[in-house]
């Protein structure tokens, strides 16, 4: 499995067509729709919204796939899409392909060619890294090890999501799941 670790970015004309997509990381269901709804503002004008998502199903095994033609023929836009995210292993990931209509109908083969063509420049535009499961950890620490926990989150390729201080200081952090364990016995709970 793979991730978009930077987001992809691709734009061509076919035909007085105009493509733009976008690949992006999204942990799940709702970043799917802020990206799209992000997108829908940015291209207010477009004829078409087209896009494919590929999430982890947070009640356990299995992916969520979904994809929508955008009032394209019937899998001519969102499926072209979700083949590339199939075919190059990627979880936790969108790729939205939005069309300006240039007045010159591509058919159903020329449609199917277009979005799945604008979308693998996206995913081949976007830096791409291994598939790294993460846990949400809530560690209590003393203000005196808080920099020295800090800096072991960001070694081990995590992230601290959230700080509350009071008597100690409560992080919030999201750790590589392997990792997890060792930092809890490490530094508490």
């Amino acid at each position: 499995m793979q991730q978009i670790a930077q987001l992809g970015q691709a734009e061509q004309t076919i035909n007085k067509s105009r493509f733009v997509a976008v690949a992006e990381y999204c942990a799940d269901e709702r970043t799917v729709a802020m990206l799209l709804r992000r997108l829908a503002q940015a291209h207010s004008h477009a004829h078409h919204l087209a896009f494919a998502y590929r999430v982890k199903n947070p009640e356990g095994q299995g992916y969520i796939l979904r994809f929508h033609d955008a009032g394209e023929p019937s899998g001519t836009a969102g499926k072209p899409i979700l083949q590339y995210l199939e075919g190059r292993d990627l979880v936790n990931a969108c790729v939205a392909v939005v069309r300006y209509y240039g007045g010159i109908n591509l058919g159903t083969g020329g449609l199917a060619r277009a979005y799945g063509g604008t979308a693998k420049m996206a995913l081949d535009a976007a830096k791409i890294i291994p598939f790294v499961e993460m846990k949400t950890l809530r560690l209590n620490v003393d203000y005196g090890r808080l920099d020295g926990l800090t800096r072991e989150i960001a070694k081990l390729g995590g992230q601290v999501l959230d700080k509350a201080f009071g008597q100690q200081v409560t992080v919030l952090a999201s750790v590589p799941d392997k990792e997890a364990e060792g930092l809890v016995k490490r530094f508490g709970a």
